[in-house]
């Protein structure tokens, strides 16, 4: 009798143990998920009762103009700094990764820093560096006579999108070059050796041997880029909340302005649901991409 319930035991304390992650995973989680998509088949600003639409909102979302120009924003900010950072970032990775160079703790510290550092302080700090007036890249330009007039960082929409996308680059150049160093430590140095015992340059070694054998990292790089460009709030939020022209306006920060601006709540429901098949849509790519045959 006393065998029977020791072995019950063992059978259900395991998911005794994980039961915590499922509930916890289930009310802020899953729970969220499904109550955004019911949210998006009604009209609701929060204090009437909930009016059924069914399909109305992804109907309206697809027909509206600014929801393809946050997607349009994106691309663009995406790729004014992605192919930069992880060209940088390569390039920083190698350097750190090899015998000669010193100070390597420094300097690795020196550009991973703007990751941790809190985003809301970093926004500000660009709010004072490209302001079109007297911000410090503009008076810094004119005192060294590179250009007479002031350049419209925030206040063009080319300009805007620029400033936001060295924001990202500032921000997460050191990320992803720790994320391709793992990838570099991770091949054999006799290829090194062999290549140059055959007469290969270092040139061409970092052409022929380094980018092949860290090309899957480069494409993980790229997917969390993507991922994290169409996510982007804090920084245009506070660098030009979402203008001129709504040239840096993003899904995330439209979603923000349908919730708490307009208090469509429905509506705003639908743009996280579209987001979140995106997202999905991209991440099963990922995948795909991944996947070895």
């Amino acid at each position: 009798m006393e065998r029977t319930g020791w072995n019950r035991q063992l059978r259900y304390a395991p998911y005794l143990y994980i039961s915590p992650y499922f509930i916890l995973f289930g009310i802020f989680s899953l729970y969220p998920i499904i109550y955004s998509f019911y949210l998006s088949l009604t009209e609701w600003n929060g204090s009437r009762d909930k009016l059924f639409v069914g399909l109305d909102n992804y109907a309206a979302l697809l027909r509206d103009h600014y929801f393809w120009l946050s997607l349009w924003n994106s691309v663009v900010i995406f790729l004014m700094y992605v192919p930069l950072m992880l060209f940088l970032g390569l390039i920083f990775a190698s350097m750190l990764n090899s015998n000669w160079m010193v100070g390597k703790g420094f300097f690795r510290m020196a550009l991973f820093v703007p990751n941790f550092v809190s985003v809301v302080a970093v926004s500000f700090v660009f709010v004072l560096l490209f302001n079109t007036q007297d911000g410090l890249i503009n008076t810094f330009l004119m005192n060294l006579g590179w250009i007479k007039n002031p350049l419209p960082w925030l206040d063009s929409p080319w300009w805007a999108r620029f400033s936001v996308a060295s924001m990202v680059l500032y921000r997460w150049l050191g990320y992803n070059m720790l994320l391709l160093m793992t990838g570099l430590q991770s091949i054999p140095k006799d290829l090194y050796e062999a290549a140059y015992v055959d007469g290969a340059t270092k040139v061409k070694s970092f052409f022929l041997i380094t980018i092949p054998l860290v090309k899957k990292m480069l494409l993980f790089c790229t997917v969390l880029s993507t991922i994290g460009t169409f996510s982007l709030f804090t920084e245009p939020y506070i660098l030009t909340k979402g203008g001129p022209l709504n040239s840096t306006l993003t899904p995330v920060l439209m979603l923000y302005n349908e919730s708490f601006q307009n208090f469509n709540f429905g509506y705003a429901s639908s743009i996280a649901v579209c987001f979140f098949i995106l997202m999905m849509t991209v991440s099963l790519i990922q995948m795909r991409l991944f996947d070895e045959k």
